[in-house]
């Protein structure tokens, strides 16, 4: 198979009926391998630089001094099993771009020339976007948090003992969870490019995508408190405001160009 096979669109059928269910299937199962395939290299890469890794991820701790201390592997595989998690997070950042444009092969076959070209810089702002949520809440928010979870718990009078599979898997979480809340402008534009949503729809409906932004908020987040979610949930809102008027600006476009 050649390279360019592997990147290029699957062909847009001429009707509905036009391309049989089970080849639809087949081009879904590619696109898995594919993705698949791509998340696995960059895993294994990922995996061979885990001391770098674990570094980085400790940083926030400096936040708090030495008062923590060392993190403690409570599992005889706690070494092993944690860098697995981490090389598998890590892939997913490093793949983020390929991933999103072997999923637009599948789902979006029948983009016109114009619009193919417009792809990549769509892909690239995406993938901007994701990385600036996710130093947003490395540099900024998250040593704030792990700041504030060590002084409640002084505040009780335990002491701060955190495991590596605990303090991992919460850093984990909740940056990538911060970086995916940040691609909420690429899928509203999305939708509202393909005629899905409209700039009223948007406005009229904003209490509800508040709430349910807090709702989603709240899922991401793998602690339950208040600060962490209204840390979370108020760039989103922010973002979704700036959709509107994005989504505003796009349908004036249109509309200008259509009366021409």
């Amino acid at each position: 198979m050649k390279l360019r096979d592997i990147f290029s669109f699957r062909d847009p059928p001429d009707s509905e009926t036009s391309k049989p269910f089970l080849e639809h299937l087949e081009d879904l199962r590619w696109t898995i391998v594919k993705m698949a395939i791509t998340l696995l290299v960059t895993m294994v890469a990922c995996f061979a630089f885990r001391q770098q890794l674990v570094l980085i991820l400790q940083r926030p701790l400096r936040e708090v001094g030495g008062q923590v201390g060392a993190l403690r592997a409570l599992g005889i595989t706690d070494s092993i099993t944690v860098s697995f998690h981490l090389a598998f997070y890590a892939g997913i950042v490093v793949s983020f771009p390929l991933l999103l444009y072997f999923l637009a092969e599948f789902v979006l076959p029948a983009l016109t020339g114009v619009e193919k070209r417009f792809l990549f810089p769509a892909i690239g702002v995406s993938f901007a976007l994701f990385l600036i949520g996710v130093a947003c809440c490395y540099y900024w928010l998250l040593p704030k948090t792990i700041l504030f979870f060590f002084h409640d718990t002084e505040s009780l009078g335990w002491s701060p003992m955190w495991t590596v599979q605990e303090y991992y898997s919460f850093v984990t979480r909740f940056v990538l969870g911060f970086g995916l809340a940040f691609e909420l402008p690429v899928v509203v534009l999305a939708l509202v490019r393909f005629g899905l949503v409209t700039y009223e729809f948007m406005a009229r409906t904003r209490p509800y995508a508040v709430v349910l932004i807090f709702v989603l908020a709240t899922i991401i987040t793998p602690t339950p408190d208040v600060l962490t979610l209204v840390a979370l949930s108020l760039p989103m809102c922010l973002l979704y405001e700036s959709c509107i008027w994005i989504a505003w600006f796009m349908q004036r476009r249109a509309a200008e160009k259509r009366s021409e």
